[in-house]
């Protein structure tokens, strides 16, 4: 007799004494479930060259007083760890999370069969945490995605990964909560929270249903005594599968953008805009050349879904934005005026290479921007450029230069344009800049 997955878990987590199982039958155990799945997920290493620097060797005042010459550069190699899991094996693709990779100069895949080979980078998403890998698609085994979008808050899961470099470990738990968002882990979120023991070295492991099907990818944990306490998250398969598809068709994802600012709704807002309640977001400005103002969205306008996805919250507005491609279409049900209106439009792909700073936040008006090649790889963004800036603006005002360069809004990493038009901080929320300037980093706060 062979026991329902759903029955099994039921019976280990009861604890009942009257649950004891009729003598002669098979004891329940996920092992069945767990060897089918366990072979697509890897374990990951990378290796990375850094600087050793000492700020007293830098400073030639310094080395002039006592007489220190010239060193050459130092670097040491450093080595870390992860988990990644197998999605296509006819291909040789492989997810994991972008911090898992991120400035890794070399990859190693260990499989759960005791083979080892290099990996490619096939692209990287820093936003959402994702990065696709690719190795020689030779007897692998790959894992089915599930729709993460019929989750409910108490299915069984099971998490696995590599936790402090020990090889195919697996727990389990419950679906805790969804759509959590708001936590500062990544650009967008709209994660999955579950008890399942996620620790380091888990990152990019696969949360799996119990058929075995991916319905996440472990990310992060909240561990406010320093361990894991039962809180942890992963990204839902439905946002894996179409960044996984962005980046093996692009090398990047190609987002598109809405070109609106928003804020949350609350009861006096409700009032004022004669909305009975108060879940949704109100539009505060909108780019007249972006998709959404070609189609007559205004200020003053509470979205209250995106396609089919309700929007409660500013976050869940920014969740769904990360899902929208160049291509996709949107269709935006807003409140005007006490009535439901539906607005509809595609997503055409923008020339970002160089635009007026107010469209990407009304603070940076009079500043001109550029997306800032790199020298020694051109095809790659490096930050953005600031090539003007007005005398009479705020941001000359607060510090901000021509020739100054972009590389992080509110403590994220941007690297084009495009990049920084994803960081909208709130309304009541000031700018963060970190500019590169003459050889040194700085920051340039814009209120």
């Amino acid at each position: 007799m062979r026991f329902h997955a759903a029955v099994l878990m039921g019976l280990l987590m009861a604890g009942d004494a009257g649950a004891a199982l009729p003598a002669g039958s098979e004891m329940p155990s996920l092992a069945p479930m767990l060897e089918q799945v366990t072979p697509s997920v890897v374990n990951i290493a990378t290796f990375t060259t850094v600087q050793v620097r000492n700020p007293l060797m830098d400073d030639p005042f310094f080395r002039r007083f006592f007489n220190i010459p010239e060193q050459q550069q130092r670097y040491r190699r450093t080595k870390a760890a992860g988990s990644g899991v197998i999605v296509d094996a006819r291909q040789g693709y492989i997810v994991t999370n972008n911090h898992v990779i991120d400035r890794a100069d070399e990859i190693t895949v260990t499989l759960s069969d005791g083979r080892t080979m290099p990996a490619k980078l096939v692209g990287t998403d820093a936003q959402v945490d994702l990065a696709v890998l690719k190795v020689e698609p030779k007897k692998l085994a790959q894992i089915a995605f599930a729709d993460s979008s019929r989750l409910r808050v108490g299915d069984y899961v099971v998490a696995i990964g590599n936790p402090f470099g020990l090889d195919q470990t697996v727990t389990s738990g419950i679906v805790s909560a969804l759509g959590r968002s708001g936590l500062g882990i990544e650009g967008y979120e709209d994660f999955i929270q579950t008890d399942a023991s996620i620790n380091p070295g888990n990152s990019g492991g696969a949360l799996v249903n119990l058929r075995g099907e991916l319905i996440g990818i472990n990310t992060a944990i909240l561990a406010p005594a320093g361990g894991n306490v039962g809180i942890g998250f992963a990204i839902p398969s439905n946002m894996v599968s179409s960044i996984m598809a962005q980046l093996i068709k692009h090398g990047e994802v190609q987002r598109g953008r809405l070109g609106v600012r928003v804020q949350a709704l609350n009861a006096e807002l409700a009032q004022a805009f004669n909305v009975n309640f108060v879940e949704g977001v109100v539009v505060v400005e909108v780019d007249k050349e972006s998709a959404s103002g070609k189609a007559g969205i205004a200020p003053g306008d509470v979205i209250v879904r995106i396609n089919d996805r309700d929007i409660k919250r500013v976050v869940d507005f920014h969740s769904q934005s990360a899902l929208l491609m160049v291509g996709d279409s949107v269709n935006l049900t807003v409140l005007r005026d006490g009535k439901q209106k539906r607005v509809s439009f595609d997503l055409a792909a923008e020339n970002l290479e160089q635009i007026a700073g107010e469209r990407v936040d009304p603070r940076l008006t009079g500043v001109s921007l550029q997306n800032f090649r790199s020298e020694n790889d051109p095809t790659t963004g490096a930050g953005v450029l600031v090539t003007d800036v007005a005398v009479d603006s705020p941001a000359l005002q607060q510090g901000l230069r021509p020739g100054d360069i972009i590389v992080a809004v509110n403590r994220k990493a941007v690297r084009s344009i495009s990049e920084m038009t994803d960081q909208q901080p709130a309304p009541n929320e000031k700018l963060l800049l970190r500019v590169y300037r003459s050889g040194e980093f700085g920051y340039i706060v814009l209120p």
